[in-house]
């Protein structure tokens, strides 16, 4: 329904006719048109990148840390790089070439046979038990000694 508002004059009704003719998509609602509307200022700009950059690195830089102890160490990187390709075209491309190098080391491991399959859950299952030995150890703990002191009880 136009608009007519006594301060502009008919100024209201030929922008909605305007726009109404005009090729420009609609605006983009949701988690997008926000970004968008931030994104329209300068200071905006600059500070949405500022906050992507840290939050993303943030998970980035954690996630890569986790990835030597069980749990979701990669997930986390890219969870993080997905947050950095909103804002970085370099994040992306380093996403999209994460993904590929991923899905390739996932249909190689499946035409594999069992025997490969078995020694790289070996190999995995030691690296792991190893990492999480030695990060214990850092942390002043000796699994080993402790199992060894509640088997003499």
């Amino acid at each position: 329904m136009p608009t007519h508002k006594p301060e502009t004059g008919d100024a209201d009704l030929v922008k909605e006719e305007a726009a109404a003719h005009s090729g420009m998509p609609a605006r983009r609602s949701g988690l997008h048109g926000r970004l968008d509307a931030i994104r329209a200022t300068r200071a905006g700009a600059l500070t949405l990148k500022i906050v992507i950059g840290v939050l993303g690195g943030l998970m980035v830089g954690g996630g890569l840390i986790m990835v030597p102890f069980p749990g979701p160490g990669w997930l986390v990187v890219f969870a993080g790089l997905a947050v950095l390709a909103t804002e970085f075209h370099w994040a992306h491309k380093l996403l999209e070439f994460g993904k590929r190098m991923l899905h390739a080391w996932t249909e190689w491991f499946k035409r594999q046979g069992w025997t490969i399959r078995i020694i790289v859950a070996a190999v995995t299952v030691v690296a792991a038990t190893a990492i999480v030995y030695i990060g214990l150890r850092t942390l002043g703990l000796d699994v080993i000694q402790m199992a060894q002191q509640y088997i003499r009880r």
